[in-house]
């Protein structure tokens, strides 16, 4: 009751804030509106629209939106500067009390200039936090090596600073010291509980509708919640508005097609329009591994998945909007120390955009239900299964005044977990429970000369164990100099949600969800401090060091040997409980260097981490414990209209802990009566080392790639695109039978061809 009282006395506080703004406000005018492609009818992120011969300005956010407040009455001229389009030059008058409200539209440049860039997020640094946060645009995913032939989002993830991937086969992505469960994955404000594939070069987005990606690996903001260490925020496009489009892609790993294009097409700015966009592709690799790859396992490849998803645009003339979709996401793979594994994802929601009449203010909201199922099944072994299902939603609102911001806003989201898992000596642990979780939050942006404050609260409530989390946040800029800035994020962090994952499978593929099983609610407390340093116009610099500290961990009991029965009782907790509890905390050092020179581009970053955890028994390290990760990225464009392309890539990452095997012994099964140990036949037993005290060998390897496009007319186009995965043929272990002590490797050199072709 204490801490709700206290986020109510902030929201006033905040209320009184905005009322003054307001009253200042009423003595200027403000403009704001959209910014399109003329083409396409998609909306332009991240340019900025200013006012000329002032310091009035600010970008387009990612719906293309831009308001710009407290302007002093008078005549100006309205401009915006995109790489590849015209610049656009509007006339305005402003007046006190006045809102204008425009729909702006950019041409692409008929005049193509020798050097491109590759990153829309270069924004205005000054105007932004940005901690943590690396944003994200399709052009910049297919900037690196297309493994397969295809670009693909979770190839890219793996090259940000802080986040460590475990694997081209059954990989996953752990980002600061925190496991996949941790990570928030939204896709249209929907929550997506697995978004990559058994074969972790591959997600479930389509690159081709991709319009942004956010991914915070820290220190993210109030309007985010329920996770422990980052979210990545997935929005698509909408779809053509003026002429029917596609895409066909073929390679040796899998194929691809989009189409895409209006419904309704607008006749002029005063009616709404409509529009469509389709994607489907899939994985064929089990089938043409064997005739392409078939030196690396002649039965081939095992690897199968099939992503379907479609949407709605409906567009209002003033720029509102409401978005519908729907998806199907399903995987298959075959180990052979596997006899089946595969999930399924379905389900659908929807989007909107509301702008009022006469008011700045913009209304967000979503609302999608989706479900997720898991089985696995292994040779000699009881199956284990889980699932996921329910829905989320919520409802935000944005104030502009002037160069600072208002945001607040509501979450709901209701689920029902099941889990039927059997651990390594059989023991059963079976769980069913409904949760709901409710929260509300608001930040506020403050911009204060060469200073930018974003302070922020979040209240999250668990309905399933009754407890209310209170969540201050707080990220702090200073722009000591043009080129060279400060910066600092901090903040509490809550999560009721488990990962049923088991550290001591030969390969851990069998990724479930559950609800804390009691009252204790798994909390982290993280600061992340670093700076931002221009050291030429095309150089840039970022070194950011954090901490996080975690109080409460719940995670399945690895020590569990007995059933939790009456009979057990004089047995240790640590050794009948299904779940057990863990503190730990994880520190490191992430650095990113970019350089930007016309057609050449570089971008090299290097983690340096520490992850520890206690159980209550013993200190240990965690099986995705990485030392050292290093990513080096290097693009090269030449040719008419650079329609050559070279992409290079380099990872090095130290070694992974795991647990090493200490002998072999009978097991006999005595819960059978009558078992005579003297003369039964015993399955074979594994007695383990200390837990994670071995290391891996070191992870290494080079990909390349390079694309030529043929332009065949004004709207087709056709690319070939050659790629070698590990090109030096580096021998990354995947996972070690300890029954039949074999080393299996992960993938060797693969080369791949794919053809693409859009219209």
């Amino acid at each position: 009751m204490k801490d709700i009282k206290g986020f109510l006395t902030f929201i006033l506080f905040v209320t009184i804030i905005s009322q003054v703004h307001l009253k200042a406000w009423g003595q200027t005018g403000s403009v704001r509106g959209f910014v399109y492609e003329q083409e396409t009818g998609e909306p332009v992120l991240f340019t900025n629209v200013y006012l000329y011969k002032t310091s009035i300005g600010t970008p387009t956010d990612e719906n293309g939106y831009f308001a710009i407040t407290k302007i002093p009455p008078g005549e100006y001229i309205m401009m915006i500067t995109y790489i590849g389009f015209d610049t656009l030059k509007l006339p305005i008058t402003v007046k006190a009390n006045d809102l204008l409200s425009k729909k702006l539209y950019l041409e692409k440049s008929t005049y193509q200039l020798d050097e491109i860039s590759i990153s829309a997020a270069r924004q205005d640094k000054v105007r932004e936090t940005q901690t943590s946060i690396i944003k994200i645009t399709p052009k910049e995913i297919q900037s690196i090596p297309t493994i397969g032939g295809q670009p693909d989002l979770a190839q890219y993830l793996q090259i940000l600073p802080g986040v460590i991937f475990s694997g081209d086969q059954g990989g996953q992505l752990y980002i600061r010291g925190g496991p996949p469960i941790q990570n928030k994955v939204l896709y249209d404000g929907m929550i997506v509980y697995n978004p990559f594939h058994s074969i972790g070069l591959f997600s479930v987005f389509d690159v081709d509708i991709l319009k942004n990606v956010d991914v915070y690996t820290g220190g993210f903001g109030a309007e985010y919640g329920g996770r422990l260490s980052s979210v990545m925020d997935v929005t698509t496009r909408d779809g053509n508005k003026n002429r029917i489009a596609g895409k066909f892609d073929i390679s040796t790993f899998g194929a691809k097609a989009l189409l895409e294009g209006p419904i309704y097409k607008q006749k002029n700015e005063d009616e709404a329009n409509a529009s469509f966009l389709l994607s489907v592709k899939n994985s064929y690799l089990q089938e043409s591994s064997k005739i392409f790859y078939e030196y690396i396992d002649e039965n081939g490849l095992p690897y199968n998945y099939l992503d379907i998803f479609g949407k709605i645009a409906i567009n209002a003339p003033n720029g509102s909007k409401v978005n519908i979709f729907g998806f199907n996401f399903s995987d298959q793979v075959k180990y052979k120390v596997l006899q089946d594994y595969n999930w399924n994802s379905v389900g659908g929601g929807l989007t909107f955009l509301a702008i009022p009449g006469k008011s700045s203010v913009l209304i967000e909201g979503n609302f999608a239900y989706s479900d997720y199922k898991v089985v696995l099944k292994e040779i000699n072994k009881s199956a284990r299964s889980s699932s996921i299902s329910g829905f989320n939603g919520g409802l935000n609102f944005t104030y502009f005044f002037g160069r600072d911001a208002l945001k607040y806003g509501l979450e709901l989201s209701g689920f029902k977990t099941t889990l039927d898992f059997f651990n390594i000596v059989n023991r059963r642990i079976d769980y069913s429970q409904n949760s709901t979780e409710a929260s509300v939050f608001v930040k506020y942006k403050w911009m204060p000369g060469k200073l930018i404050v974003e302070p922020g609260l979040r209240l999250q409530y668990y309905a399933s164990i009754s407890i209310a989390s209170f969540e201050p946040r707080l990220a702090i800029k200073y722009n000591v100099a043009k080129n060279f800035r400060l910066k600092m994020a901090a903040g509490i962090y809550s999560q009721n949600l488990i990962s049923t994952t088991y550290d001591k499978d030969v390969v851990n593929l069998f990724y479930g969800f559950i609800t804390s099983p009691t009252n204790k609610l798994q909390k982290c407390n993280q600061v992340v401090l670093g700076f931002e340093w221009d050291l030429l116009p095309n150089l840039s610099i970022n070194v950011e060091g954090y901490y996080k500290y975690y109080p409460v961990l719940t995670s399945l009991n690895r020590n569990k040997l007995y059933d939790d029965t009456p009979e057990n009782i004089k047995i240790p907790e640590y050794y009948r409980k299904d779940f057990s509890y863990e503190t730990g905390d994880a520190e490191g050092v992430d650095f990113s260097v970019k350089y930007d020179w016309k057609r050449i581009h570089f971008w090299a970053t290097y983690s340096l981490g520490f992850i520890n955890r206690n159980d209550g028994l013993n200190s240990f390290v965690p099986p995705y414990d990485r030392r050292h990760n290093l990513n080096i990225v290097s693009t090269i464009n030449w040719g008419k209209r650079n329609s050559w392309e070279l992409n290079v890539r380099y990872n090095y990452g130290s070694g992974f802990p795991f647990t090493q095997t200490g002998g072999f012994y009978e097991m006999l099964n005595f819960n059978n009566v009558g078992t005579n140990y003297t003369t039964g036949n015993g399955s074979l037993g594994i007695l383990y080392s200390d837990y994670d005290k071995g290391r891996l060998p070191y992870y290494s390897r080079l990909d390349f790639n390079v694309k030529k496009i043929f332009f065949l007319g004004k709207t087709f186009k056709l690319e070939v695109n050659l790629s070698m995965t590990n090109a030096l043929d580096q021998q990354n272990i995947f996972y070690f039978d300890r029954v039949s002590y074999t080393r299996i490797d992960q993938m060797p050199l693969m080369p791949s061809l794919g053809l693409s072709f859009s219209f």
